[in-house]
């Protein structure tokens, strides 16, 4: 039951009150998502530029090749290519996938599935967005220096992000960036945790909300607290290329005192692993939902899934240390760390082991949304069932600095997250401008993502099985490696395909906003009973005239006994016996 009176906001006036200082959670929540769209681009080129270099070392890059690197032909030289994938893994995770699945689904959704007026504290949801905007500023920035971007890879490991390694101010402001970013997370999710506690309808419990919320709201609670380690380490590292301390300097790089490189890596991992599951349990929220809404069937499992979901949370917590197996770390943590990352494992087989429960026998429809739901259960599963090499320590040895690495944490962390949104975008649509995006469309954009997107990232865990190390220029200068060659041409042209097929999406995306006399959507057009269906699309500003009173599950589908022959209850009616 909601604790706060929620009063009706004033509707806004002006364009800039209306679209640029908004203090409309729906309004946030658009611009999170054309902020993470410039970024997917913009780190997508990158990628592209990456795997051109891979496939054809010392090639010039096609069209653009002359006019970003005039002074090599148009080949990509080393030190941008280690600025390139250092800015990719940072663009793609905090700029690009952060955004589209916390900023963009957690400010849109939230309120709306608990039947909510707007989040609990709007000055601070405002403020979120315009710190991440300067956050993205200040990377871009960077791009413009003399000396370049940072380039120490997305982790920044001291020495490498130190002065001894990377001179110049483009790592120092790469450190800034994230600290912003991370000061914008944090506010976020302030908001979603207190929002979610306070301002649920009358009648939710938390049993009765959208799996989509629980996934929120327990990214959220990871944010809270495992952010603010990320940010005490940026913090020290900048003090050490800034003001001369030796927190992370050791050896002859350290003017005084002993620091330790090592540290800083235990900061990283310790939110790093944690990010991981900030970054998927929005998509795994959304997915349950999804998978029971076009299955016409309740969630197998709700509430196991979303208990399933609470305990990743919790063993998230304690897990970090399988990233430092290579670290010489005692054999005694290794051992406790290797069992707890297999621990993690049988939550996740459950919540998975739901999803098909969902699927079996369900009057399926494959609609684009559920496509791309679809799409995430079969990539998350092949990175799932990776990760458990990886957690043993023995094997990661071995394959922890190859493109096996690369290839499982994009299956889990890109590949999920990626169709997730796409799954959340196309579904929500019709709720945030009140159109359709175009159905054909979408499904060819689907499998034109589909089936290049595993090319990639199989095509890279082939090649990192068969050692091929994860951040070399040109691997091809050992002979061993001449036989994957092909393989990286092959995984290149995947690469090339793919992102040619986002362009499907621009497409759809801007001629369904922008196109005049486009035809309105249903009012409830995937004929769900959740509580944003209810009301008018695309939404007021005041979401709902009157609080709703909820009374029965968001999963409440095929049930024959429904009147006016509908296959669906919405949450406000009394639930009926089957």
């Amino acid at each position: 039951m909601a604790f706060v009176e929620q009063h009706i906001h004033d509707a806004p006036t002006s364009f800039w009150s209306k679209y640029i200082v908004s203090y409309d959670h729906k309004v946030i929540g658009k611009q999170f998502l054309w902020y993470g769209i410039f970024f997917l681009m913009v780190g997508g080129l990158m990628a592209l530029l990456i795997r051109w270099t891979l496939a054809y070392p010392g090639v010039p890059f096609p069209v653009i090749g002359n006019l970003l690197f005039p002074h090599t032909n148009g080949v990509v030289p080393p030190d941008t290519y280690a600025m390139l994938f250092t800015m990719h893994g940072t663009i793609m995770i905090f700029f690009a996938i952060t955004p589209i699945l916390t900023g963009f689904l957690g400010n849109f959704c939230i309120p709306l599935l608990i039947g909510a007026r707007d989040m609990i504290f709007p000055t601070l949801n405002m403020l979120s967005f315009w710190f991440a905007m300067a956050s993205g500023v200040l990377l871009l920035g960077s791009l413009c220096l003399p000396l370049g971007a940072a380039a120490g890879g997305w982790t920044s490991y001291p020495t490498l992000s130190t002065n001894l390694g990377q001179p110049g101010v483009g790592q120092t402001l790469w450190l800034l960036s994230l600290f912003l970013f991370g000061i914008s997370s944090t506010m976020g999710a302030v908001n979603y945790i207190t929002t979610v506690i306070t301002l649920r309808a009358p009648g939710m419990g938390y049993f009765k909300m959208p799996l989509t919320i629980w996934g929120l709201w327990l990214t959220a609670i990871l944010n809270a607290i495992f952010v603010p380690v990320l940010g005490a380490g940026l913090l020290l590292l900048t003090f050490d290329r800034v003001f001369g301390t030796t927190f992370f300097l050791a050896g002859a790089a350290a003017t005084s005192g002993k620091g330790d490189p090592i540290l800083f890596q235990h900061v990283f991992w310790i939110f790093g692993h944690p990010e991981v599951y900030i970054l998927i349990l929005p998509a795994w929220g959304l997915v349950s939902d999804i998978l029971a809404f076009f299955s016409r069937k309740p969630a197998f499992g709700y509430k196991m899934t979303a208990l399933s979901l609470s305990a990743i949370t919790i063993l998230s917590t304690v897990v970090y240390g399988h990233h430092m197996y290579t670290t010489q770390m005692s054999p005694l943590l290794t051992q406790s760390f290797m069992t707890l990352t297999m621990l993690i494992s049988i939550p996740s087989a459950i919540f998975f082991a739901n999803w098909l429960g969902t699927l079996w026998k369900g009057s399926i429809r494959f609609d684009s949304p559920m496509l791309f739901a679809l799409g995430v259960v079969f990539v998350f599963g092949l990175g799932g069932l990776t990760g458990l090499y990886l957690a043993s320590t023995s094997i990661d040895l071995y394959l922890h600095d190859t493109y096996f690495v690369v290839g499982h944490f994009h299956y889990t962390m890109a590949a999920s997250v990626l169709l997730g949104g796409f799954a959340g975008t196309y579904f929500w649509f019709p709720k945030m401008f009140g159109r359709m995006m175009d159905e054909r469309l979408a499904k060819i954009h689907f499998w034109a993502t589909m089936l290049p997107l595993n090319g990639i990232f199989m095509g890279m865990m082939m090649v990192g099985w068969a050692g091929m190390h994860r951040r070399l220029y040109n691997p091809f200068i050992y002979e061993f490696m001449h036989k994957l060659i092909p393989v990286n041409q092959f995984i290149t042209f995947s690469a090339v395909a793919m992102g040619l097929a986002q362009f499907i999406f621009l497409y759809n995306l801007f001629k369904t906003v922008f196109s005049k006399n486009y035809p309105a959507a249903p009012a409830n057009p995937w004929n769900v009973g959740t509580l944003e269906w209810q009301i008018p699309s695309p939404a007021p500003h005041y979401n709902f005239l009157e609080i709703p009173h909820v009374k029965c599950g968001p999963h409440e589908l095929g049930n024959p006994n429904l009147p006016d022959g509908r296959d669906f209850q919405y949450q406000t009616e009394e639930l009926v016996k089957a």
